[in-house]
């Protein structure tokens, strides 16, 4: 994990930025772990702020004001208006990250943490081969994890080839061969696939003919079942949910605004308590 902030945390304020918000569960997690960490002075909100928002309303926050969980659409805003971008977010061109320094606001990026040890969690040790489907940042930041499991080939599987861009340079990057696949119902044969297509993508996704022994991790949480995790299971193979992708990054950071170790167990009860077992 990337290096907490140094020092006790002073009482302060975080939250949850994107539009929209209102179903975000990061809240909860955080919340959580304030309460354990007895950090009675701290509160965490959503924000519903949109990417054009984004440089205003950091500019006018007081000191007061820690880090903030960034989503859709305000990522790749978040490495634009950052006062130090950290080289994975810079990698990626996406942050789901800000932590106030003395410096000012710092972007971070913790997806691939959430992705990586999601499928370590899903019993993935280790990958040679895997896909990626979908071309988004979260693309990238699964990308950037499957290669730090030792993926040494990726297929990217889109729509649109000439979307694939950003993922492909990233792979290239960091020395992993690729290849780009158009999603047109032929096979993923890849043991390890990550799917980041959203709701609206899963009927295609879904339709693929899947196999027993591949594990699928489906960054979507809700709702849940998704389709491609419901055909998937019945094909025999193992799912992973977006909720432990969810769980994971928040609790790097959790460290990185507080600079207090997560505390995972506190974090984990409380997510049960809220999600109906799955």
């Amino acid at each position: 994990m990337a290096e907490p902030v140094a020092g006790p945390p002073a009482p302060g304020r975080a939250a949850v930025l994107g539009r929209p918000v209102g179903h975000s569960l990061s809240p909860l997690l955080h919340r959580a772990a304030y309460a354990a960490l007895g950090l009675t002075g701290w509160t965490y909100d959503a924000l519903d702020v949109g990417a054009e928002d984004l440089p205003d309303l950091l500019a006018g926050l007081g000191e007061e004001w820690r880090g903030f969980s960034v989503t859709m659409p305000c990522k790749q805003a978040a490495v634009a208006v950052a006062d130090v971008v950290q080289p994975l977010p810079r990698l990626l061109g996406a942050a789901n990250t800000l932590v106030r320094t003395d410096a000012g606001w710092r972007a971070e990026n913790t997806d691939v943490t959430g992705v990586g040890t999601a499928l370590q969690v899903g019993g993935v040790a280790d990958v040679e081969h895997a896909a990626v489907l979908g071309a988004g940042g979260t693309a990238a930041a699964a990308a950037v994890a499957l290669a730090s499991l030792g993926a040494r080939h990726v297929d990217v599987v889109v729509r649109e080839p000439a979307r694939a861009g950003d993922v492909v340079r990233v792979l290239e990057t960091l020395g992993v061969d690729v290849g780009v696949r158009r999603l047109d119902g032929a096979a993923v044969d890849a043991p390890v696939v990550v799917s980041t297509v959203p709701v609206d993508g899963q009927p295609a996704v879904a339709a693929l003919p899947w196999r027993a022994g591949q594990t699928v991790l489906d960054v979507l949480y809700a709702p849940w079942p998704t389709p491609l995790a419901e055909r998937v299971t019945a094909a025999g193979g193992t799912v992973v949910g977006g909720l432990e992708v969810l769980f994971w990054q928040a609790t790097e950071q959790v460290e990185l605004m507080t600079g207090r170790p997560a505390p995972i167990a506190a974090m984990r009860r409380a997510l049960d308590a809220a999600v109906p077992a799955r």
